[in-house]
C-alpha cells in the first residue's frame, strides 16, 4: 500500500490493489470496513468523504490493518466488529463472525406470528456464538425469555459483552452447560439454531481466512456436515412443547437430508426457505410432541 495519495478514495485504490496482489477476496470491500471502522462510519459511506486527508496516525493504523488482512485475517477480526441487522457485533476470534444469510434466521423466527401471540414464549438459541441471533431476537421483542446456550465459554463471554453493549443483558441467559441438565422437557416454545454443517471434506477447502482464524467447532459438522444438526433436533424434540417451533440454518445442499431426520423425529409443518442469495439455508419445523 502505498502513500503517495493520503485521501480516502487513494488510500481505498491503493489499499485494494495490495490486497488483490496478496489474493485476498473482495479486497476493496475490505478497505472500506477498515476505512469505516476508522473514520466511525458505516463502510458505504467512507465514500461521501472521499476527498478527506488521513492524518499519519490514521495512515499507520490504516497499514497495519492492511497488513493484518494480507496476511489472511477476516476484516471482521481486523476491525473487531460486525454489523448484522442493524446492529454492531464485536468480532473475534472466539466465535464465528455473523454472516448475512443467518439475518434470514432471524427473519423468519421474527416473522412466526403464532410464536409471538404466546404471552412470554421461551425462546433457546443452540450454539449462541457471538450472540447476534439472540441478541437481535431479543431487541426487536424484549418481552420473551431467552436462553443462550453454547459449549464454548469464550463464545458465551463474547456473546455476555456484546448482550451488555446492546443493552438486552438482563433480558438473556448465557450458559455452557449442556441443556438437558437445566431445561425440562417440553417447556420451550422455539429453538433457533445455525449450527456447524460443513462437511470436513469441505472445510479443508475452505479460504485460509475462514479456515486458519475463525474457530472449528463452529464450522465443521463431520463427514456429512450434519452429525450437530441431527443432534439438535433429537433435542429439540425432547425440550420443545407440542407444536413448538424449530428454526434451523443449513447447508444449501441439505434441505432433504434435514427434512428426513425431522421426520424422523416426528416434526410436521417442514418448509425450507431461500437466503438473500436465492439458496436453501433456513428450515422451520414443528414439533409433535412427546
Amino acid at each position: 500500500m502505498t502513500d503517495n495519495d493520503k485521501t480516502v478514495a487513494g488510500i481505498i485504490k491503493s489499499g485494494a490493489d495490495y490486497l488483490a496482489k496478496k489474493g485476498v477476496e473482495s479486497p476493496r470491500t475490505a478497505c472500506e470496513y477498515l476505512l469505516g471502522r476508522l473514520l466511525n462510519c458505516p463502510h458505504l459511506n467512507v465514500y461521501a468523504k472521499d476527498k478527506e486527508t488521513l492524518n499519519e496516525k490514521q495512515l499507520e493504523a490504516m497499514r497495519r490493518g492492511i497488513k493484518r488482512v494480507a496476511s489472511g485475517e477476516p476484516v471482521q477480526y481486523v476491525t473487531g466488529r460486525t454489523d448484522f441487522m442493524g446492529h454492531a457485533f464485536k468480532t473475534d476470534p472466539r466465535a464465528l463472525i455473523p454472516r448475512p444469510e443467518t439475518e434470514t434466521l432471524v427473519h423468519a423466527v421474527l416473522q412466526e406470528k403464532e410464536l409471538w401471540n404466546e404471552e412470554k414464549p421461551i425462546i433457546v438459541d443452540i450454539g449462541t456464538g457471538s450472540g447476534c441471533i439472540i441478541i437481535s431476537l431479543a431487541k426487536e421483542k424484549p418481552n420473551a425469555v431467552y436462553i443462550a446456550i453454547d459449549k464454548s465459554e469464550e463464545a458465551i463471554s463474547l456473546a455476555q459483552e456484546n448482550a451488555e453493549t446492546l443493552k438486552v443483558k438482563d433480558n438473556i441467559v448465557f450458559t455452557a452447560n449442556d441443556m438437558s441438565d437445566f431445561i425440562e422437557p417440553a417447556t420451550i416454545d422455539a429453538v433457533v439454531t445455525n449450527p456447524p454443517y460443513i462437511a470436513t471434506a469441505d472445510y479443508e477447502r475452505l479460504p485460509i481466512h475462514i479456515r486458519e482464524h475463525e474457530p472449528r467447532t463452529a464450522l465443521d459438522g463431520g463427514p456429512t456436515g450434519l452429525a450437530v444438526t441431527e443432534n439438535i433436533i433429537q433435542d429439540a424434540a425432547i425440550i420443545l412443547k407440542p407444536n413448538g417451533f424449530l428454526f434451523l440454518e443449513i447447508g444449501e445442499t441439505q434441505a432433504n437430508d434435514v427434512t428426513l431426520l425431522l421426520q424422523k423425529e416426528s416434526f410436521s409443518n417442514i418448509s425450507v426457505e431461500k437466503d438473500i442469495a436465492g439458496k436453501n439455508r433456513i428450515v422451520t419445523a414443528r414439533n409433535a410432541g412427546i
